[in-house]
């Protein structure tokens, strides 16, 4: 397999380019695109659905996930090729979903640190930040009236 070609996977037998999911996608670089792609897989139940080989410093050119119904791409920086590291800066992933408590009990026990912990907002939605290791914002938000919400906030509280 060349280093331009993706790994065939379960959800990916034959090879071909998996389809992005979503109307905008997040390209994310990282250092460590594929260490980054473990912790969401263990964080956020993520599922790696197509990754480019390592090249000889480690790097993976392009990672494709598959995260709560949408996609996310990965890479490495390659400075070298006019694409370096930068420190993320001025925006957050929003996470969508049903029942706050478990995704943010499984992401912080992934590693994600907690920059805004988890309550209801004045626009009655709950809501919270993290963290992930790589520098990314993870804002989570429960819609107003999905299940669960005010037995979560009193469990939390």
């Amino acid at each position: 397999m060349s280093a331009t070609q993706t790994h065939a996977t379960e959800a990916n037998p034959a090879g071909a380019p998996p389809p992005t999911r979503g109307g905008v996608i997040a390209y994310l670089t990282v250092d460590g695109a594929m260490r980054a792609a473990a912790f969401y897989r263990e964080a956020f139940a993520a599922e790696i659905v197509a990754a480019i080989p390592a090249d000889a410093q480690g790097r993976t050119m392009h990672v494709h996930l598959y995260l709560n119904g949408s996609s996310l791409m990965l890479s490495d920086a390659f400075p070298e090729h006019g694409h370096p590291l930068q420190a993320p800066q001025s925006f957050s992933l929003l996470l969508p979903v049903d029942a706050i408590a478990p995704w943010w009990d499984r992401a912080v026990a992934a590693g994600a640190t907690v920059v805004m912990p988890y309550q209801e907002m004045f626009w009655g939605d709950v809501y919270g930040q993290l963290r992930d290791p790589f520098g990314v914002t993870w804002a989570m938000n429960q819609a107003k009236g999905q299940p669960n919400g005010q037995a979560q906030e009193q469990a939390k509280g």
